[in-house]
């Protein structure tokens, strides 16, 4: 493994101002590692949380704002492709005007946009609230991620650091869909966004008092056209696969932004070839392990959100549960996660990262093949089971992958790998809704058209989602509403079914993926 420091950051607070200049003992000098560690994970419960706190008030926000299909689906994505598209173009400006700047402005904005997302009264309000947090998100995570790997140089330290790191988010992900639920049974679905805003007005003080400045080499410019060419790109690949599962798969609609965004990517990595100072570096993907741990975050990912969206929906809308109760369900998924993570820098070492990505992908593959047994009727006790299998599964996955990917970069490309780790994560995460979303979709539709005594008009609008099929029915009343209601439920089963079985077929490919990753965990000392 490559540990060892190629360029030594600057820190510009806790450390006297004569070792700042001739580069100091290193990183944890002057600062206590361990409360920077605590900060760090405040910082990525804020992005988390509102991550998975939406999902509950999907079905609410629905029936209040009135989205079509495609809006619905951008309230939902548009927050992790937006933080996508950006975290490269923050990473790299937080390397050069200092990390904790960037992070305590990412604080702010983020705080901002959930105000507005609290106020929103239309659905395109909404959605330009979710991209503004996106921003403040991809502000926000490669800090954590960059400065977590310079305050940890040793790395069996800096595996426990990423245990508790990736334990936090898991803790986020609960307490996410718990809050959200508890607030949508007192109050409205804005309140879901409201949360943040104590969470940042804690963040902000204290990260300002404790986090240490620092910046990397700060050589040649910021390519800002190549972030943008970045970002378009994956809105049209997104776009064009949202679109696959509707009405017109093959439609100028779908094929064009998908054509232009897979040509956009293309002209990025050639430009990033052949720039002096590329906001990517290129050369980290020559070394198999990082490669193969960046791709098994993306698929992890891709299941994981997915998956998460479409469970909360399913007990919802099929099983009837409040948003509390839903909340509840999910819980065990999430604390399940959170041990596997706090435990990971043990099983790490004494399994390797390869059998410790590809045992969690397959135990999360076989655990997604359990649930679809899911039907129309409630089985809590089953479940659990399946939810606690679930979590340990993706959670053991997402360390081994990440701790294999910052083991492999240099310290002096800490911000680089951590943009990449974090790009990787939120991508993963917006392709798997949109992705997941398509199939739920292309199998669901077409079981609500022609259904008996319902009319054409009727079973198209139902087509757009169960919450939207609900609302139909009830409508038409008598037995065309009891018809239509009975079709949706068993359509969205269906399509359930189909998407497990897509995510597992994803899984068992990222299992595959992670036996090119090394057997064995190298320790890594100093370096700094």
């Amino acid at each position: 493994m490559s540990g060892t420091a190629t360029a030594r950051p600057r820190w510009t607070a806790g450390v006297p101002r004569q070792r700042q200049r001739t580069g100091g003992p290193g990183p944890g000098a002057g600062t206590n590692r361990w409360a920077v560690l605590v900060v760090l994970c405040a910082s990525l419960l804020l992005v988390a949380v509102d991550a998975t706190v939406l999902h509950v008030a999907v079905p609410a926000v629905s029936e209040d704002l009135r989205p079509g299909p495609i809006q619905l689906l951008w309230i939902v994505d548009v927050y992790p492709l937006v933080c996508a598209s950006l975290l490269i173009l923050f990473g790299t400006l937080g390397d050069r005007v200092g990390r904790r700047r960037v992070l305590l402005l990412g604080y702010g904005l983020f705080g901002c946009a959930s105000l507005l997302a609290a106020c929103a009264g239309r659905p395109e309000v909404l959605i330009a609230a979710r991209a503004l947090l996106g921003v403040g998100g991809a502000m926000i995570m490669p800090a954590t991620l960059s400065i977590l790997r310079q305050v940890f140089p040793d790395r069996r330290e800096r595996a426990l650091a990423i245990g508790v790191w990736t334990g936090v988010a898991a803790v986020g992900a609960a307490v996410g869909p718990l809050l959200g639920g508890f607030l949508l049974e007192h109050f409205w679905w804005g309140s879901v966004f409201l949360i943040n805003l104590p969470l940042m007005a804690v963040s902000l003080p204290v990260g300002r008092r404790l986090l240490p400045e620092s910046t990397g080499d700060g050589d040649g410019p910021w390519d800002v056209l190549g972030a943008l060419m970045a970002a378009f790109g994956l809105f049209g690949v997104v776009l064009g696969v949202k679109r696959i599962g509707g009405a017109e798969p093959l439609s100028l609609l779908t094929l064009v932004p998908a054509a232009v965004g897979v040509a956009l990517l293309v002209l990025f990595v050639r430009r990033q070839r052949r720039r002096e100072h590329p906001l990517v570096d290129l050369d980290l993907f020559a070394r198999p392990a990082f490669g193969m741990s960046v791709g098994c975050i993306v698929l992890a990912m891709l299941a994981l959100v997915g998956l998460e969206l479409v469970a909360a929906q399913y007990l919802q809308l099929v099983l009837g549960l409040t948003p509390l109760e839903t909340g509840l369900r999910l819980l065990p998924l999430t604390l399940a996660a959170m041990a596997a993570g706090l435990a990971g820098s043990r099983v790490l070492h004494r399994f390797g990262p390869r059998a410790m990505v590809a045992g969690g992908f397959v135990l999360t593959a076989a655990a997604v093949l359990a649930l679809t047994a899911m039907g129309r009727e409630d089985r809590p006790a089953f479940l659990v089971c399946c939810f606690v299998a679930l979590g340990l599964g993706l959670e053991t996955t997402l360390f081994g992958a990440y701790e294999s990917m910052l083991g492999e970069a240099p310290a002096g490309a800490a911000g680089g790998a951590a943009a990449i780790g974090e790009t990787s994560y939120q991508l993963g995460a917006g392709m798997g809704i949109a992705l997941l979303g398509s199939v739920m979709n292309a199998v669901y539709a077409p079981g609500v058209t022609g259904v008996p005594g319902v009319p054409s008009a009727a079973g198209a609008a139902a087509g757009h989602s169960l919450g939207e099929a609900y609302r139909v029915a009830d409508r038409l009343g008598g037995p065309p509403g009891a018809a239509l209601r009975t079709a949706a439920r068993d359509a969205y089963v269906r399509g359930l079914h189909m998407t497990l079985g897509v995510s597992a077929v994803i899984l068992l490919a990222g299992a595959a993926a992670a036996l090119r990753l090394p057997r064995t965990a190298e320790g890594e000392q100093g370096g700094g």
